[in-house]
């Protein structure tokens, strides 16, 4: 009989065994140490809970704090709330991050030594909701204004670029400011040119579609141009530059007649005296700024800006396979001249003297081509030389008077320029050649020898051209700005007119005369018993004398409701006359813009729509011949442009501003001048002899990856296609004799896919210490035989272009060691880098253009221009 115990505290009529009283107790131990374990689980789910209550009542505002006078980031700048103790100082790249109340409109001061208190007033926000406001502080002893942005809606959706500091450091092998678009524009490459051209296409357009504004006065650029080598240096001084915009379609109607883009650049309004220099193995450039202010009147100061650049590629030419003597001598010396007559009146003067000398002596080439099982290479011997050189000259006049607004908001704005082109164009190059087929085989003794010879002849190329262009034009710009608020609604609305009318002369002398004679086995081609036949001449004469007369007119509306959305409808008209062929258009356009306001998202939407047409200028005139065709109508395009833009910040312990940019895009193409592009030069048909369309998808993000470090990624995908009025395109695939009908066919700048990122690292321990990386790549570019480029029209493809370009930089100096390092030998600059750069790294052979070699079997083999290769380059940079 088991033997049973009555315990106290137990339930009467529960009986336990010993061993299950142990189990029990095991049990509840267990529980207890369980109990333990979700008590401090619970504790801490409870501390998240109220630390997400507490954000909940908060909101948080970010932003750059920056000097108003160069943009460069202000460290150790207070950021409190009026009427709240406490608050936060700026980092090292300005960025500060601090939290607000949510739900009431607070008051956020700025303060920093040597500079103006500033003051924003902050709308309610919605509770965890994330708000962007840069601050532009103004030095104590000046008379700027203090410039504060928030997240409102830029100006009709442009991409803009403010970090211009950035910008000068990094890598360029043209030293222009073009060179970097790819990375901040979308839809944007630099087409066969590559990295020795700083011209660009802008979806699916060329390089004669797109406008460029420096301070509202339009640049133009050289006609007779070639090849990337020849390039000198652009109109715009980077060093001079304060800020830029972009845009890649779909732009106001107060800006030009171009089919693709605009830039739109303003140099700086300095403030104090600074300067910079620097040097490298492609050049060298300096540049001084300052004002002088009147005593007694603060609002009167004459204000300076001057830079000087050189800009030699001997470096980078020398890495091409024709061997040589390269003799490249580009410089340009400009200037901005500001004076503030009165309060509300400023008189400028702008002036360029821009210089570019290409001299080239080829000797040989000898360049492998083909495929691994059918082999070529074409050796020549040159005799003879090049010489180029273009000269242009650029001055304008601006005077400009802005009213106070809230007394007078009508603003006034008149432009006189003139611009002179001298391009002189002198070939006489002889050039002996062989073509013939290599053994591939490795086990040969003949391994890398030609084998067979497949031509042999001798091509003599002669050219005498000269070109001058003068360009005079005047133009007036107005604008008023119309406020209608309605506080009983919280509603604040406004009207911003512009309207403006310029008259523009042209003047161009043309003189043509060039002649290529090809010898293949000793018979003259075109081969002729009676008498001796060049392959070309062009022998012409054209001057041209002609009025443009320009006009527009928009309006923005604004329409905000403070802490809910933000709409912006820009609506507007523009209108040519050109006396040359008696051509009148009016063209409209409109850009919507949406963007809701006070929500955890920061994001903002565009559409846009409208007519542009572009009238020619000379080159589109010229045919293929050297005639002119006057009555050459405008090429028309209509664009369809929809996007947002997403401002979001990336990371927990220090957030960093992240954009995203994404865009789509549709352009109907028609009375198109057709064209080919050999290397930079466009030949151009003469006649709106096609039609076309391109659609594509463009995105860009930008951010600091790497906190105080700008990176980013750029991707885009296009679709070009054109087609030649009362011609049938026919397309051939491998093996086939017969061709078969098509719709339309890829233009010349038809390049699916284009992907570029730049990034940017430092040393965690040692920020001075900084690597960039920049890598471009670029599905290959349609091509076509040469002279025969119409029914089988691009049925080829260059090979892809890819490109890394790496460098490292070492600040040697700043301004803020001077306490640290008191007798440092250039304590007497305000910042010092150097670095180095290595070109191409991965040495990649990319093509450029194609040099058309006839076989004796009548047989025409496209052999590749290749561009440049692998080089080190060195610079130094110093701040004053």
């Amino acid at each position: 009989m088991a033997n049973i115990n009555t315990e106290v505290g137990e339930q009467p009529g529960v009986i336990q065994t010993r061993s299950e009283r142990r189990k029990r107790a095991a049990f509840w131990k267990r529980l207890l140490q369980r109990s333990y374990r979700l008590g401090w689980i619970a504790a801490f789910f409870g501390l998240l809970a109220a630390n997400s209550v507490a954000q909940q009542q908060t909101a948080l505002v970010i932003g750059r704090i920056t000097d108003v006078t160069d943009g460069m980031p202000l460290e150790l700048a207070a950021v409190t709330v009026k009427g709240v103790s406490g608050g936060v100082y700026s980092d090292d790249q300005g960025a500060y991050a601090i939290q607000v109340p949510a739900g009431q409109r607070v008051v956020l001061v700025f303060r920093r030594l040597a500079y103006r208190e500033a003051t924003a007033d902050v709308l309610p926000l919605a509770p965890g909701a994330r708000f962007v406001l840069d601050v532009a502080l103004a030095p104590e002893r000046s008379n700027l204004e203090v410039i504060i942005r928030d997240r409102r809606l830029d100006d009709a959706g442009m991409v803009r670029e403010r970090r211009i500091e950035d910008l000068r450091l990094l890598p360029t092998t043209t030293g222009n400011l073009e060179s970097v678009l790819p990375h901040i524009a979308l839809g944007l490459n630099t087409g066969a040119g590559g990295e020795l051209t700083s011209q660009y296409q802008v979806r699916g357009g060329n390089y004669d579609e797109n406008l460029v504004y420096v301070n509202d006065f339009e640049i133009y650029r050289p006609q007779l141009v070639r090849a990337g080598q020849q390039e000198g240096l652009s109109f715009p001084n980077l060093d001079l530059v304060r800020d830029l915009s972009f845009s890649s379609g779909g732009f106001q109607a107060r800006y030009g007649d171009k089919l693709s883009s605009v830039l739109d650049i303003k140099y700086k309004r300095p403030d104090s005296l600074r300067a910079s220099a620097s040097a490298s193995l492609l050049g060298a450039s300096a540049h001084v700024e300052g004002s002088v202010k009147h005593r007694r009147d603060t609002y009167r100061a004459f204000r300076y800006l001057a830079g000087a650049r050189y800009k030699t590629t001997r470096n980078l030419l020398s890495s091409l396979d024709v061997q040589g003597e390269y003799v490249p001598d580009f410089y340009d010396v400009q200037t901005y001249l500001t004076y503030d007559l009165h309060r509300h009146w400023q008189v400028g003067a702008m002036a360029n003297y821009n210089r570019s000398v290409y001299r080239f002596v080829p000797q040989s080439l000898v360049r492998a081509f083909g495929l691994i099982d059918f082999a070529l290479q074409l050796r020549s011997v040159f005799e003879g030389q090049e010489v180029d050189d273009f000269t242009q000259a650029m001055g304008g006049l601006s005077l400009t008077y802005l009213p106070d607004r809230q007394r007078n908001p009508l603003y006034h704005k008149f432009l006189f320029s003139a611009w002179r082109s001298q391009e002189n164009e002198r070939f006489d190059i002889l050039s002996y050649y062989l073509l013939g087929q290599i053994e591939n085989n490795l086990g040969s003794d003949e391994f890398g020898e030609i084998v067979s010879v497949l031509g042999v002849g001798t091509q003599h190329t002669w050219i005498r051209n000269y070109l001058t262009l003068d360009v005079r034009n005047a133009e007036y710009r107005g604008g008023i700005e119309l406020q209608n608020d309605r506080p009983e609604q919280n509603l604040t609305r406004s009207h911003f007119l512009q309207w403006g009318l310029k008259w523009q002369n042209e003047s161009i002398l043309d003189k043509i005369n060039e002649w290529e004679r090809l010898d293949s086995a000793l018979y003259s081609l075109p081969y002729d018993t009676t008498q001796l036949l060049v392959r070309r001449v062009l022998k012409t004469r054209n001057d041209l004398s002609s009025q443009r007369v320009v006009a527009f007119f928009q309006d923005t509306w604004t329409w905000r409701q403070p802490g809910v959305r933000e709409w912006q409808l820009t609506a507007g008209v523009r209108g040519q006359y050109w006396n040359l062929n008696g051509e009148w258009f009016v063209t409209p356009r409109a850009q919507l813009l949406y963007k809701p306001l006070n929500t955890p998202r920061d994001i903002s939407y565009r559409l846009a729509a409208g007519w542009y047409f572009q009238p020619a200028f000379y080159r589109e005139l010229r045919r293929l011949d050297g005639t002119v065709n006057p009555n050459l109508r405008a090429q028309r395009s209509a664009h369809v442009v929809g996007g947002l833009t997403y401002d979001f910040l990336w990371g927990r312990r220090r957030p960093v501003k992240m954009r995203l940019i994404a865009e789509a895009y549709y352009k109907r193409l028609w009375n198109l001048v057709s064209f080919d592009i050999d290397n930079v030069r466009i030949r151009y048909s003469g006649e709106n002899d096609s039609r076309g369309y391109a659609a594509g998808l463009d995105i860009r993000l930008n951010g600091e990856f790497v906190p105080g470090a700008e990176s980013w990624v750029n991707l885009s995908f296009l679709r070009t296609r054109e087609a030649l009025y009362d011609v049938q395109h026919l397309t051939r695939k491998l093996g086939q004799r017969e061709g078969t009908p098509v719709r339309d066919v890829p233009r010349p700048t038809d390049r699916f896919l284009t992907f570029s990122t730049f990034f940017q690292d430092y040393l965690p321990k040692n920020p001075n210490l900084r690597m960039h990386l920049n890598f471009t790549f670029g599905t290959g570019l349609p091509f076509g035989v040469v002279d025969n480029n119409i029914v089988y029209r691009n049925p080829y493809r260059f090979k892809p272009y890819h490109r890394v370009d790496i460098g490292f930089g070492f600040q040697l100096w700043k301004q803020e060691w001077r306490t640290q390092k008191p007798k440092h030998p250039l304590r007497f600059t305000r910042n010092t880098w150097a670095s180095i750069e290595v070109f191409n790294l991965m040495k990649v052979a990319n093509e450029a253009s194609n040099i058309w070699v006839k076989a004796v079997t009548n047989v025409q083999y496209a052999v590749p221009n290749y561009l440049t290769g692998r080089r080190l380059n060195l610079r130094v940079r110093m701040d004053f």
